[in-house]
């Protein structure tokens, strides 16, 4: 028997499976295909830490995800912005805006025990555990032939639309045709966290290099969540230090803010490499999140745009007759275009600008910053991105809708 949904999303992610959670609220069938068993979290709810903009946490208060993390969150109430060997810096307060908050800094496996808690509410939801996308069909009828392969073997499902929520090396992107642009930033990231002298007050530290950011989030157990960019020829030389030398050589990279940093957790490592599709769209099919865009997790943008795309899918379909309908699906690819433009390019040149180690660019940038710390402004406009509230927002991530 073949199965038909209204949406098939391939990916029960980060952002896959908040938009099954927004959907429910639809009413529509949703299918959702997971390479993981039940049971067991996907590979990306680790122990690395997610900075949630307001816009993030306005939208996942309302789904019910926010309240079922069991883990305290950490507030950000302050940004501070430098780089090492330069002056200038850049100071945000939330306080100045009327705001409790810029966002908060969570777990990524609090976060996926807690969207699995909302997941197992749904009476709208079929999952598909394990199971992986194996290919399309034509669409007949209004509906898209979606082949996924599981423990019985390969099996054929329908769905009004497909959505592929499947990660950078998107299997859904591949079988629509849709190329991807790559720019690969020679930089390996780290992720763990660490215990200093100060605890955590609420500042969230972004501290510029020449081979990548070295960032401290305030987590909510009194630790830091600490990501470091080094140059991908250092990481195996990275990797192999002991928790002194890693201390020591974050001590170097960051400062003296927080006083000594004493002790670190367990180290993740992952390439930087940006991949952007060519086209968020296709016949009866949507792009979401890293099959979108996978962008540098400087200014920890991408989840939260991910996710604002999958609420804006989801506001589309909201009423729709045929949630594939290509106008529908043109009338979205444009009501993200703004955001997702200025997302792209805001973290690529930063990126780009912050680690290049030219020397006439180093009183630029020290400029810089001494201009966005005095511009009322130009702050303005970086709390905006930083919060989330950029183009044409959703209306759960701005604390409306039902």
């Amino acid at each position: 028997m073949t199965h038909s949904h209204d949406v098939l999303i391939v990916g029960g992610g980060l952002v896959g499976a908040s938009l099954a959670i927004a959907l429910d609220r639809l009413g529509l069938d949703v299918g959702l295909v997971e390479a993981t068993p039940a049971g067991t979290l996907p590979a990306v709810f680790d122990q690395r830490n997610l900075s949630f903009a307001a816009a993030t946490v306005n939208a996942l208060t309302a789904l019910g995800v926010m309240a079922r993390l069991r883990a305290p969150t950490g507030a950000i109430r302050r940004i501070h912005v430098s780089r090492r060997g330069e002056f200038g810096r850049v100071r945000l307060d939330a306080a100045d805006y009327g705001v409790e908050a810029f966002g908060q800094v969570v777990v990524a496996r609090d976060f996926g025990e807690a969207l699995e808690a909302r997941l197992d509410e749904l009476t709208n939801l079929t999952r598909y555990r394990p199971a992986r996308f194996a290919g399309l069909g034509s669409s007949e009828d209004g509906l898209r032939r979606i082949r996924i392969t599981d423990a019985q073997g390969e099996r054929e499902l329908r769905a009004r639309l497909l959505v592929g929520a499947d990660g950078n090396h998107s299997g859904v992107r591949g079988a629509l045709g849709i190329g991807v642009r790559e720019h690969d930033y020679g930089q390996t990231l780290f992720v763990t966290r660490m215990r200093a002298e100060r605890a955590p007050d609420g500042t969230a530290y972004e501290r510029f290099g020449d081979h990548g950011p070295t960032a401290l989030l305030p987590r909510g157990d009194r630790h830091y969540g600490v990501i470091h960019g080094v140059a991908r020829d250092q990481a195996d030389a990275v990797a192999a230090l002991d928790d002194a030398g890693w201390c020591e050589r974050i001590q170097q990279a960051f400062g003296w803010r927080v006083g000594r940093l004493l002790a670190a957790g367990e180290r993740s490592r992952y390439p930087i490499v940006r991949m952007v599709a060519e086209d968020t769209i296709g016949e009866r099919a949507v792009l979401l999140g890293n099959a979108a865009q996978t962008i540098h997790p400087i200014g920890a943008q991408g989840f939260n745009l991910g996710l604002r795309d999958a609420l804006t899918l989801a506001e589309q379909l909201d009423g729709a007759a045929d949630p594939g309908d290509p106008a529908l699906l043109q009338h979205y690819r444009q009501r993200r275009r703004e955001d997702r433009e200025r997302t792209l390019a805001f973290s690529d040149q930063l990126a780009r600008l912050t680690a290049s180690d030219a020397p006439l660019l180093r009183p630029l940038r020290s400029l810089g910053l001494l201009a966005a710390d005095a511009s009322p402004s130009l702050q303005g406009w970086l709390v905006g991105g930083a919060m989330g509230f950029r183009g044409d927002v959703p209306q759960l991530c701005r604390g409306e809708g039902r």
